[in-house]
């Protein structure tokens, strides 16, 4: 991976705050300028500047805004039956069917690659200098913001690996990416699957003893006159039950059950995270689960992309459920999220069509709920728990199931699902519609079908992208899938 692409002369691009006065003003980051390495990181301010930014370039449509939340990973989950494909903007109907040869389809792919790897070359400029600046930091800002950066690095090349690695139940020796842990011209080399997994695995442990002292986990109470309440909202930060809960999503893919649950269950016995009170959903107060979600990203555009995508007049650009798919997703009418969650079309021509709410605004003047896409949440610490619990043989796995479902007023199993994995392919469908988790959980457990689709994506090899023509043009890599 040549860095030459993300960098010029030492100045990194970064996402600088608006003001430093309050702690929203920690989130409400938009691209201002170009700000030479050598004044950015003098102060601690800067730090948080340039840890700022790299949040906010998460925040792009070629990553978790759109292409790896309800974009082109959503529609490779065969979420939507409606979906853009028009000329001048994303057209996925090509990667719809995973064929991944047409300029559209290249182009997104390149898309994710180019801006993930940038979101992780700002991550390593923070972690290349923050060691000899240590005594700039105040209070225990050292270990948490170089835990995050950390943690973030390791986030991006974890989804990174998800897209472009083939999955562990195929081949961990399989070339993958590569791991960049440096800023520098030099090529980084290929690693297997493997090895970039475990790459992920040992800078989240890092980042995991350097969040020892996040107010998340030490409740600490911090106010807006601590440090500018620069430690308030930690849920929009990866925090050290991010990484934890993120733990427990890479042991999954890494087949290392036992540590999965154990990293689950600790964010489940934090009580850190309340489930939703449905009294919220029903007042669209919380549609996207802010009480519940471990981390997400600030989207300060978010109503205007629910306006754009999810809008029930409907339109070219927007993503929709038929009416009878939508009822298939859920068995129970009761249900807080086939209550709450879907919205029918207003038009004629789209009634019969189903919008979802997720990322409406929300109805609270509470800025709490405001903009917030949800990455990792608690209830994906439950299906991790049920599924590693029924891999060891327990005849009581479904009771954390359980838990979920009781909280979605969805009726509760009375023991272990005959079909386990059909189940829970269904409940991942209800509960992470537009996340993005759901093609990564076909993936995960290499099914020949997702459904909604007649395609064998085991035998086109689907569930892995290519690597981007300019990366195997200019560092040789060897092929991936």
């Amino acid at each position: 991976m040549k860095y030459r692409h993300y960098i010029r002369k030492g100045i990194v691009l970064v996402c600088v705050c608006l003001a430093l006065t309050a702690c929203d003003d920690w989130l409400n980051v938009q691209p201002k300028s170009q700000i030479e390495d050598s004044e950015l990181f003098k102060s601690e301010t800067g730090f948080k500047e340039a840890l700022s930014g790299v949040y906010s370039s998460m925040v792009s449509n070629g990553t978790y805004a759109r292409e790896l939340t309800y974009g082109a990973i959503g529609i490779m989950g065969q979420e939507w039956t409606t979906y853009p494909t028009y000329q001048y903007g994303p057209s996925y109907q090509h990667i719809v069917e995973y064929d991944y040869s047409t300029s559209a389809s290249e182009s997104m792919i390149a898309s994710i690659w180019s801006t993930s790897y940038n979101s992780i070359a700002n991550a390593n400029n923070i972690l290349k200098r923050i060691d000899a600046a240590q005594k700039l930091f105040t209070g225990n800002n050292y270990d948490i913001i170089k835990g995050e950066a950390l943690a973030l690095r390791a986030f991006l090349h974890f989804d990174l690996l998800r897209c472009f690695g083939v999955s562990y139940a195929v081949n961990p020796n399989m070339p993958a990416i590569p791991y960049c842990t440096d800023l520098t011209y030099r090529v980084f080399p290929q690693l297997t699957v493997k090895q970039v997994a475990e790459k992920v695995e040992a800078d989240l442990l890092e980042a995991e003893k350097l969040l020892a002292v996040d107010p998340i986990l030490t409740g600490e109470e911090v106010s807006e006159l601590d440090d500018n309440g620069y430690l308030i909202n930690r849920q929009v930060h990866l925090n050290y039950y991010a990484v934890k809960g993120l733990q427990a999503r890479v042991y999954m893919w890494m087949q290392r059950y036992a540590d999965a649950e154990r990293c689950a269950e600790t964010v489940i016995e934090s009580n850190a995270f309340e489930w939703v009170d449905s009294d919220n959903m029903s007042n669209e107060i919380d549609l996207a689960f802010a009480t519940e979600q471990l981390f997400a990203l600030h989207n300060i555009n978010l109503s205007t992309l629910s306006e754009a995508c999810f809008n029930p007049k409907g339109g070219s650009q927007t993503f929709s459920i038929s009416e009878g798919i939508w009822n298939d997703y859920y068995t129970d009418g009761g249900d807080i999220r086939y209550v709450c969650l879907g919205q029918a079309g207003t038009d004629g021509s789209n009634m019969q069509e189903r919008y979802l709410k997720k990322y409406n605004p929300s109805g609270s003047e509470d800025r709490y709920y405001a903009d917030k896409m949800p990455l990792i949440r608690l209830s994906e610490m439950y299906l991790i728990k049920t599924e590693c619990e029924y891999r060891t043989g327990n005849a009581n796995a479904y009771e954390a199931w359980n838990e979920l479902r009781a909280n979605r007023k969805e009726s509760l199993l009375k023991s272990n699902p005959a079909d386990f994995y059909d189940e829970l392919i269904k409940e991942y469908r209800r509960e992470f519609l537009g996340e993005g988790q759901l093609f990564f959980l076909y993936k995960r457990l290499n099914s020949a079908i997702v459904k909604g689709s007649i395609v064998d994506v085991i035998a086109e090899k689907a569930y892995t992208f290519p690597l981007p023509m300019s990366e195997t043009d200019v560092a040789q890599r060897e092929t991936n899938r």
